[in-house]
């Protein structure tokens, strides 16, 4: 640095000039040289003397955050079966530099989820995909997005929506509960096409060089100032839930007709199959085949379908349907909400 020690009048005017850096919100692009110049102008006896100036420079360190979050505030609904269930998340390079990230996706064991709720079962094929405006509908996995295991030159103050993409075993329970998450770790950029290596958070004093510095926070599965961060959503299984209920009885027999009948030969016999669905979610297509024992003989055109319950008496208030083909009585339901109880009826006569 230039000292000045010149007599006189002084008139101290400074200027400040910065090299020329994008304006991110993480801050001046790390590597960056900041210079700050000083001039000052002076008399001596009236008459106006070479200016000096003097000058400071330092290079911008490098600080490291990222921010994993979940895209949406609410569980992933899904079915037994399913295969390809989706979670989105998003990962935003909040440092002042360009970085890679190594990413990934694991499972909670037991304990609370996410949206609450308790995990009780692990998907499976769980993988990673990164979101591809060229290929596909930007914000929604589809097969045209990249199957990856890390984010490559991720521009600072940039996001990459991210898919976590799993399979849903069969058999689950309504209400069953999967936690996954995703955990994003910095790594170093500035080669397209290859993971960078490992992060190093620079040590002791200040050095004239470009430092690292760790800046982010805690995630659900990482420590603070570690150079990651991550995220958590879950599963819920949205299902149907059947009970069948199987119940008959007398409307009328051969001599006391409609009036306390009982099962005697010649007797007419009413049977009601209910279906009740205590789920979270409608079933479907429900098929009902039922074989009517060989002391029985079919009455032909009594099949009632889709009919209700009061009270747990099933009522006569189906519509016309179904099909026999000796000795099966079948019939479809195309729907049986949530919440909802309905029922195949038919008759039959007492051999």
């Amino acid at each position: 640095m230039t000292k000045l020690t010149y007599v006189g009048t002084l008139g101290l005017a400074a200027t400040i000039c910065f090299a020329s850096a994008p304006a991110f919100a993480a801050g001046t692009t790390a590597g960056t040289t900041i210079t700050n110049t000083a001039t000052v102008d002076y008399q001596v006896g009236g008459v106006s003397q070479t200016q000096q100036t003097a000058s400071d420079s330092f290079v911008v360190d490098r600080k490291i955050n990222l921010l994993v979050e979940e895209v949406g505030t609410v569980t992933t609904d899904v079915v037994p079966g399913q295969t390809n269930a989706v979670t989105t998340f998003q990962l935003t390079n909040l440092s002042n530099e360009g970085l890679d990230f190594l990413l990934a996706a694991t499972q909670i064991t037991g304990g609370t989820a996410a949206h609450g709720g308790t995990d009780t079962f692990n998907v499976t094929n769980i993988r990673i995909y990164r979101d591809n405006a060229v290929t596909g509908t930007v914000g929604s996995w589809d097969p045209g997005d990249a199957l990856v295991t890390y984010v490559d030159e991720l521009a600072a103050d940039a996001t990459a929506r991210l898919f976590v993409v799993a399979d849903i075993p069969g058999g689950l329970a309504n209400g069953a509960v999967a936690g996954v998450q995703l955990r994003a770790t910095a790594r170093e950029g500035g080669t397209a096409g290859s993971q960078g290596a490992a992060v190093t958070q620079t040590t002791g004093a200040n050095t004239a060089g470009k430092d690292t510095v760790f800046a982010d926070g805690i995630g659900v599965n990482d420590a603070n100032r570690d150079a990651a961060h991550s995220a958590a959503d879950d599963y819920t299984v949205r299902t149907a839930t059947l009970t069948v209920t199987k119940s008959s009885r007398v409307i009328s027999d051969p001599f006391n007709l409609t009036t306390n009948p009982k099962m005697i030969p010649g007797a007419t016999v009413e049977y009601c199959i209910a279906i009740a669905n205590s789920g979270s979610a409608d079933a479907t297509s429900v098929a009902i085949n039922d074989s009517v024992p060989a002391q029985l003989t079919f009455t032909t055109g009594t099949i009632l379908l889709n009919g209700t319950v009061t009270g747990g008496t099933c009522n006569a208030d189906g519509a016309a349907g179904g099909s026999y083909a000796a000795p099966v009585v079948s019939g479809t339901i195309p729907t049986v909400a949530a919440g909802a109880t309905r029922t195949l009826v038919f008759r039959a006569t007492v051999n």
